[in-house]
């Protein structure tokens, strides 16, 4: 199984990765603001009612964004202009046009800032409108398996288009494929949900009965065609980006011209490359370098030598390195395995670093 983005790039080219899950044992991050949660609806008309009602609140706070690349979705952050949507939706560009949904003309946008461990970006629109609907964002860490969403965005370019599902799953660590130019990510906590995510719902809004964001689609998963050919879109499996980590890294993203300063993020503090075996099969990450005064130079790590495991959990690639670290905590202290070119083999503990912002 594998993974696409969900932009539409205007190219036509759609990257495909591999897909890892795994239960994620760290917290949610705090946002600020309660969280309403809806009732359930009596009957099915007011479910219905409960759709149209959700429909008209949120979907004029789901933008349109066009680059010279791709074609994506965006929520409107605040009145202010602010507008968070994925980072691979950004790229490179500083400069885009945005089309609100009760206004067929574009608006220009500038860049704001990236942060691409958590593929998330703000622009802001050179001059927001007065009646700019700003949504507002829920408490991604009440989700239950099994609430009813909706996914809200611009599909295939089909601007305003709204899909319907469940969550399906929460706590899913999640890697997206590098394409473009864009590094890709690894992303912990995802929101599982069968909600149709496609091309062009990037950035956009994934919404509860309530009327709150709860999460911005970013991946769909793909699975094999069977006929050797390729992939095909797996249906009903697709990820979002929690919104108490949209809130806080797009509020510090704003805050701070632009830069993340606290990324929640662990790290290790070396420069890595894959080790294969005489096969060709990825056994390990080799340590190219050790950060000064870094984690893993505190805790003795050489250059040369392979890391085979850290906290009990083996790793052959840099995406599994990525997903085990993602797990885990700045300060928290885990064994790291690692072996020389000699063939020996030793454990350390290392007191993880945290990941710089942006």
């Amino acid at each position: 199984m594998g993974v696409f983005r969900t932009n539409s790039m205007l190219a036509g080219a759609i990257a495909v990765a591999a897909l890892t899950l795994s239960a994620c044992a760290s917290g949610v991050r705090d946002t600020s603001g309660p969280s309403t949660l809806a009732q359930p609806p009596a009957n099915a008309h007011d479910l219905e009612q409960a759709y149209v009602s959700v429909v008209q609140r949120v979907l004029p706070s789901v933008v349109q964004i066009t680059t010279d690349r791709a074609l994506g979705s965006g929520i409107v952050f605040d009145t202010k202009g602010n507008i968070v949507t994925n980072a691979h939706v950004a790229g490179q560009a500083t400069k885009f046009q945005v089309r609100l949904a009760d206004n067929p003309r574009s608006i220009p946008a500038t860049l704001v800032g990236t942060y691409q461990p958590d593929d998330l970006a703000v622009i802001k629109l050179d001059q927001p409108p007065p009646s700019l609907h700003s949504a507002h964002f829920g408490d991604s860490a009440r989700l239950q398996v099994g609430d009813i969403v909706m996914a809200m965005g611009n599909p295939l370019g089909l601007t305003g288009s709204v899909t319907e599902g469940i969550i399906s799953a929460t706590g899913r660590t999640v890697t997206e494929p590098a394409g473009g130019s864009s590094p890709g990510a690894t992303l912990p906590e995802a929101i599982q949900t069968s909600a149709s995510i496609n091309p062009g719902n990037s950035g956009g809004a994934l919404v509860d009965l309530a009327g709150d964001v709860i999460g911005i689609p970013t991946l769909a998963a793909l699975e094999p065609s069977g006929d050797g050919g390729g992939t095909a879109p797996a249906p009903g499996i697709g990820f979002a980006i929690p919104s108490n980590v949209v809130t806080d890294i797009a509020g510090q993203l704003i805050a701070h011209n632009g830069h993340v300063i606290n990324s929640h993020r662990a790290q290790l503090g070396v420069r890595v490359a894959t080790v294969v075996d005489p096969t060709g099969q990825p056994v390990g990450m080799g340590v190219v370098s050790v950060v000064a005064g870094g984690p893993a130079a505190a805790a003795g790590v050489q250059p040369g030598e392979v890391i085979t495991a850290v906290n009990n959990t083996p790793v052959h690639s840099a995406s599994e390195l990525a997903q085990v670290l993602a797990k885990l905590d700045p300060g928290q202290t885990v064994p790291v395995t690692l072996t020389n070119p000699q063939g020996g083999s030793r454990t350390v503990m290392v007191t993880l670093g945290q990941l710089p912002g942006s």
